[in-house]
């Protein structure tokens, strides 16, 4: 593929992914690819973003004044970088409130870094997806300004960020995002949290489809399911906060009062 063309298709690429569809079925040597986005980068027709990371500058802007989507740039940061938790909320126009701060998982060992006042925060995959070739599933390639973002469907959202609320805002941020969502594939809700292998997660998933039940239309036999693989002794919401609550028997969760009232709500 000739490079004017690949950037023409691609808006933001990795160095590696360019070079293979460049050399594809040429005799090239791997540093021409390299020379040739070099070159670009002088002539201001790229952007360096990061370590194996461009930017492609439309005609008529200028590397300073161009503006990257920040999901497009999350999906490029690693080679296998997925959008997430809250990240994943705002890309599908649910988060209750915004943040320029975009949570994204991935299996390498990448560090937080910033671009334009965006935090882009990896977030190891769990270990126990590791063993699916998919991550787990829930992952979806969404088309966005001529390019593809790969992110959590909102059913893996869901258990993402009762899994791992640090990274969904506080309880009243996930909770006033989730309540937005009119619908959801309950099935896959649970096919999902199982995989995660936690019981104290398929609680929280037990405890939110219930305090929800008539809006998401939840039947007896998703809770069913779900309470199958509750835990066997008292667990927190929150890992590592001990915070006090009540004690729901049917899950053996203790859930703070604030979030089991909904207090946030009552706020005007």
């Amino acid at each position: 593929m000739k490079p004017l063309d690949y950037f023409a298709s691609h808006p933001v690429f990795r160095l590696e992914r360019f070079t293979a569809a460049h050399q594809a079925g040429r005799r090239l040597k791997p540093s021409s690819s390299l020379a040739i986005v070099k070159q670009h980068v002088r002539a201001g027709n790229l952007l360096h973003v990061r370590r194996s990371v461009y930017a492609v500058v439309p005609r008529g802007q200028t590397p300073e004044s161009i503006v990257v989507d920040p999901y497009v740039l999350t999906t490029n940061i690693t080679p296998d970088a997925v959008v997430a938790y809250h990240g994943a909320l705002q890309f599908h126009g649910k988060a209750h409130s915004l943040t320029r701060r975009v949570p994204y998982l991935t299996t390498t060992k990448a560090k937080p870094c910033e671009f334009r006042g965006t935090q882009f925060v990896p977030v190891p995959v769990p270990p126990p997806l590791h063993a699916f070739p998919d991550l787990g599933g829930g992952i979806m390639e969404k088309a966005r300004d001529g390019a593809l973002v790969r992110v959590t469907t909102l059913e893996r959202t869901l258990v993402d960020v009762l899994d791992a609320p640090r990274h969904g805002g506080s309880w009243e941020e996930i909770w006033r995002s989730l309540e937005s969502v009119e619908f959801f594939d309950l099935d896959a809700v649970i096919d999902y949290a199982f995989k995660l292998s936690s019981a104290v997660t398929v609680a929280k998933v037990g405890f939110y489809l219930e305090q929800h039940r008539e809006a998401l239309m939840v039947e007896d036999r998703h809770l069913e399911r779900l309470r199958e693989r509750a835990p066997r002794h008292p667990m927190y919401l929150e890992r590592g906060k001990r915070e006090s609550g009540k004690l729901l028997a049917r899950w053996n969760l203790v859930v703070p009062e604030r979030v089991l009232d909904r207090s946030w709500a009552e706020v005007v």
